[in-house]
């Protein structure tokens, strides 16, 4: 696998950049259109027209392996993959929104958790927790750290607040391709695995889930809930590694009560 890792040059992942914020800045666009009595279809239109007019970029999902729509858009116990559909957003939901762009050949791809409404003080420990917790897998990004490393300060954090974590999903390197390596896993332990290096690209996208960690698939092939039927959260920034850290690459244009930028 490290002979297909892609190291990227300042130049591509000035390109990468590039790509991200656009991704982000769809994302941003959204959070007074997430409210009760909205369809998830009606916020994929809004994306699709924002990619497209304003702009000026392509919207990786439609058509990707068949895939529908131009937004992921996974409602309470929907893990990841969710498609977009006329049921109407309810008070207390919470919605993880998923979107890639491609800009001149390079793709972004970020997501973020949105909540209808008032949710609950579980819904809000959850949604909270694996904000941190990606946080937390960020933080250990530098040159000679592994993807253990990345995994286990998830793994760390979810459990000791009691949530558990997704294991057939994780995250993935991208740039010119949309889902390259190295897979990113969300647990896992210290020291293990492929050590990082300066010009590598990819994204940490923990999935939580308030219950167990296992998940089912339903029969339209994408979506893909908890099997206890308990809910889920994820958030999803792509990172560069840098010659003494990390730079997030899909840092968000606005700012977030209570999720403070990662630094």
């Amino acid at each position: 696998m490290r002979n297909q890792i892609k190291i990227n040059t300042p130049a591509d992942i000035a390109q990468s950049r590039a790509a991200g914020k656009l991704a982000a800045e769809v994302l941003a666009m959204l959070v007074p259109h997430v409210k009760a009595g909205v369809t998830t279809d009606q916020l994929d239109q809004l994306c699709n027209d924002y990619i497209v007019n304003v702009q000026k970029a392509v919207p990786a999902n439609v058509g990707y392996h068949g895939f529908p729509k131009t937004v992921c858009a996974s409602v309470n116990d929907v893990v990841c993959h969710g498609i977009p559909s006329g049921t109407p957003l309810k008070d207390g939901d919470i919605v993880n929104l998923d979107i890639a762009v491609i800009k001149d050949g390079w793709f972004g791809d970020t997501s973020r958790m949105y909540v209808v409404g008032e949710a609950t003080p579980e819904a809000q420990h959850l949604i909270k927790t694996t904000y941190d917790a990606m946080c937390a897998g960020i933080r250990v990004v530098k040159p000679g750290a592994t993807l253990g490393d990345i995994g286990h300060a998830i793994q760390t954090l979810a459990e000791k607040e009691g949530f558990s974590v997704v294991r057939e999903y994780c995250g993935h390197g991208i740039g010119k391709v949309y889902h390259d390596e190295p897979q990113i896993l969300h647990y896992g332990f210290p020291d293990q695995g492929m050590k990082l290096k300066a010009g590598m690209i990819f994204t940490v996208e923990p999935m939580l889930n308030a219950g167990k960690r296992h998940v089912k698939n339903m029969p339209d092939g994408w979506t893909v809930l908890t099997k206890d039927g308990s809910l889920s959260a994820q958030w999803e920034h792509m990172v560069a590694v840098t010659e003494t850290g990390f730079e997030i690459l899909t840092a968000w244009p606005d700012d977030i009560e209570g999720y403070s930028p990662i630094t």
